[in-house]
């Protein structure tokens, strides 16, 4: 008997009475219709969210939002696509937290422009996956074109290549990786090599004995994923050298040559520097070609972290990128001063032979006589194997709003943040840190204007924060500054005005006069 005549005389089992078939859900011809009114519904539920979102968030609380969430049984489903958004309603986006609102003030999430969110529909649909040639063609060139034009738009090079990635930590955790094979690689060939260290040694110098000697050097306002980064691969936090900055916040060349010299000193090898263009907090930019000139001399690697600052690149403000060209590798988010909804990131390099460090060959799926066949596997230059079509969104709002569109934008929210500035220099009520490069703004609550309590200062601050985020009608960040709490502005939604971020202030200054105000006076001493 034929498989054929097998199968039709003996046909699988019929679902249960009563349970939807579970084939209708998968996606391909023969539901397209269901996919299109599915869809649809979702869209038109959060463009009904936010067009009639008053607030950045609700204020709900952990508590009180997790009673809802755990009363949900996953073991019984709803069976109905309406049903399952009117309880999404209800457990996400009734209380997420809305970044387009023109008062979310907080973290470094941007609005996101209208081709962003057709290229992910798309994307999520077609669903690619940017490993293999295979897998992706046309996915596969979009990215690589993408990453041709923004090594172009960095100045790096003919040889320059990179790759998508889910974010900056990643990025940088690629390009450090990258940075200590290329210093082992060349620290082994130059202590091993008898006309370049006529002393010799007793035994050939081994990897392993590099390795503890490799030091990184980065701002005191850099990432902290440079650290976790240094632990990941090996070296260990205490490999990571702060470098000191100035008021400006910015890496301080003299201290990182005055670093790099005493660490030659002390027989390390000096495997990076990373220079920082829009640190989180203060959105400064280390001075890029000064820190170019001492990686030449030392013969470092120079990486930037452009995370944030990566906007810069398609803005009339594009000079305060120079020297960005000399980096060895670079990061840069387009989810965060593009428009793009996360993820979208790239890190990319000088010089492509450096990926070589994460290139691996699987037979079953990048056997090396592909590379021989010059077949383009993506996965051959990243750390990731399966990895989304995330460069779509980016191609799309190109092609629809082209650079000097997103440029537009960016430079929108870099005055904004300056005219804030003037607003809070000359608000007593406020101290603000520095005069920002970017779109962020460091500043506090000053309880006395002479700020002679420290502690109260703190409490004031703290509490202001934290009585906001629960109001609802605003969010802003928090950070720590020579020990002292401080509240952060970070502004990149070109829709926030002067106006708002007024308001914010006054809010600001109600919550922390609530607090003052319900605190007991101080006992007197016995001697006043």
């Amino acid at each position: 008997m034929s498989l054929l005549a097998h199968s039709a005389e003996d046909p699988s089992p019929a679902a249960p009475a009563g349970t939807p078939d579970s084939r209708s859900q998968l996606f391909n011809d023969s539901t397209t219709e269901h996919y299109r009114r599915s869809v649809a519904e979702g869209v038109a539920r959060v463009a009904d969210k936010i067009s009639t979102t008053e607030r950045p968030f609700t204020g709900v609380t952990v508590d009180g939002l997790s009673p809802t969430v755990a009363g949900i049984d996953l073991e019984q489903p709803l069976h109905d696509p309406a049903a399952a958004l009117d309880e999404l309603e209800e457990v996400y986006l009734r209380d997420a937290v809305y970044f387009h609102h023109p008062r979310y003030l907080a973290h470094l999430n941007c609005p996101v422009v209208i081709p962003a969110l057709v290229g992910e529909a798309v994307l999520s649909a077609v669903n690619s996956s940017l490993d293999t040639w295979d897998q992706s063609v046309g996915g596969t060139l979009i990215e690589r074109r993408l990453i041709d034009w923004t090594a172009r738009r960095i100045g790096l090079g003919e040889r320059a290549d990179g790759i998508f990635t889910s974010g900056g930590t990643q990025s940088n955790l690629q390009a450090m990786l990258l940075a200590r094979d290329e210093a082992c690689r060349t620290a082994l060939a130059r202590e091993n090599d008898p006309d370049k260290n006529p002393q010799g040694a007793a035994t050939p110098v081994r990897r392993t004995d590099i390795l503890p000697r490799l030091r990184i050097f980065a701002s005191q306002a850099g990432h902290f994923s440079i650290e976790k980064a240094a632990t990941l691969l090996g070296l260990g936090a205490e490999a990571v050298i702060a470098v000191p900055c100035g008021p400006d916040k910015r890496m301080r060349a003299d201290a990182l040559a005055a670093e790099l010299a005493r660490c030659a000193a002390e027989g390390l090898i000096p495997m990076a520097v990373v220079a920082t263009a829009g640190t989180t907090d203060f959105g400064s930019i280390d001075p890029l070609p000064e820190v170019a000139d001492l990686c030449a001399r030392y013969g470092t690697w120079m990486h930037v972290d452009a995370a944030y600052g990566c906007g810069l690149l398609v803005s009339r403000r594009r000079a305060l990128l120079d020297g960005i060209e000399r980096a060895d590798s670079v990061t840069v988010d387009y989810h965060k001063s593009f428009f793009q909804p996360v993820s979208s990131s790239a890190v990319l390099v000088r010089d492509h032979a450096t990926l070589r460090h994460v290139t691996y060959h699987a037979d079953y799926l990048n056997p090396a006589r592909m590379a021989e066949r010059r077949i383009p596997n993506q996965v051959d230059k990243s750390i990731q194997t399966t990895r989304r079509f995330d460069a779509l969104k980016l191609w799309l709002t190109l092609r629809t709003m082209g650079a000097d569109g997103i440029g537009e934008l960016f430079d929108e929210v870099v005055d904004r943040a300056a005219d804030a500035w003037k607003i809070l220099n000359d608000d007593p009520r406020f101290e603000v840190v520095v005069e920002p490069q970017l779109s962020t703004l460091v500043f506090r609550y000053l309880p006395y204007p002479d700020d002679r309590d420290p502690v109260l200062s703190d409490e004031v601050n703290l509490h202001a924060r934290e009585a906001l985020f629960a109001s609802g009608d605003a969010i802003v960040a928090g950070t720590v500054v020579d020990g002292r709490h401080y509240l952060k502005f970070t502004l990149l939604n070109p829709e926030t005005t002067l106006a708002d971020i007024a308001t914010v202030l006054d809010l600001i200054a109600e919550h922390a006069g609530a607090y003052l105000a319900a605190r007991p006076e101080p006992a007197l001493s016995a001697a006043s």
